[in-house]
């Protein structure tokens, strides 16, 4: 099943924005975050999902921790 899209909404962005606020944005990982093309991996891996079944787990957080377990 196809994980559920993000909603943002003034209420939702509150939270963001402190956890944004506290990491490094000089940090490598925080960098490569901002240069990898998301879209990519969700139009590549979203064709795996199927509609049926367990609620699928977001791709960009698989594919995040893909990389930190390879490097």
């Amino acid at each position: 099943m196809q994980p559920k899209k993000q909603i943002s909404s003034p209420q939702l962005d509150m939270f963001r924005n402190r956890l944004e606020s506290i990491l490094n944005r000089r940090h490598e990982l925080y960098r490569l975050s901002g240069l990898i093309d998301w879209g990519v991996f969700e139009r590549e891996f979203g064709k795996l999902y199927s509609e049926e079944g367990r609620p699928g787990i977001p791709i960009r957080l698989l594919v995040g921790l893909t990389y930190l377990r390879v490097s």
